[in-house]
């Protein structure tokens, strides 16, 4: 909790395609401010030293840590947040997810769609290695992480062109 006092600053950039303009604290994170001022909760606030993931949002265009940019930072730029993230490798993690358990209580899931999805746009056949280490910056307290580098890999396969694969629909819960 920043003190009331707490000099405050101008940001106007693009969120999720829309302008948007305000002040902010000069130390008001840019995820602080997403959640707080414009009502975007997607991304987490976790650990808040850049440790977890929890916070990822696109700033022009790159995955970053939103608890170690400032909002006025921000000013100018286009931010992207899971509320907004689109196209195909997004819709074909959201589905691996889903297929192979990779999310419990669903905290980290957007920061790891987001990085997973940034893997996916720079290397179209990863390794399990590489998305470990894709991945290495996102803690999942839940899931032992083998479930989420499946997904991610299955989710590579189904985005290959000529694949016989298609984007999974969720499992039916059993009564």
């Amino acid at each position: 909790m920043l003190p009331p006092d707490e000099p405050m600053g101008t940001v106007a950039c693009t969120v999720n395609g829309r302008a948007v303009s305000g002040r902010a604290p000069l130390r008001q994170t840019l995820v602080e401010w997403l959640r707080a001022d414009l009502g975007l909760t997607g991304s987490h606030v976790g650990c808040a030293h850049g440790v977890c993931g929890a916070c990822h949002v696109r700033l022009d265009g790159a995955v970053v840590r939103g608890c170690l940019v400032l909002a006025v930072q921000a000013d100018g730029a286009a931010v992207e947040t899971i509320e907004a993230a689109t196209g195909p490798e997004i819709t074909a993690l959201q589905a691996e997810f889903v297929r192979h358990a990779a999310l419990q209580c669903g905290f980290c899931t957007p920061g790891m769609l987001l990085q997973a999805a940034e893997l996916l746009r720079q290397d179209s056949t990863p390794t399990r290695e590489a998305i470990r280490e894709a991945l290495s910056g996102n803690y999942c307290r839940c899931t032992g992480y083998q479930p989420i580098i499946d997904a991610v890999q299955a989710a590579a396969a189904v985005l290959q062109p000529g694949s016989t694969s298609s984007v999974a629909t969720p499992r039916q819960s059993i009564s």
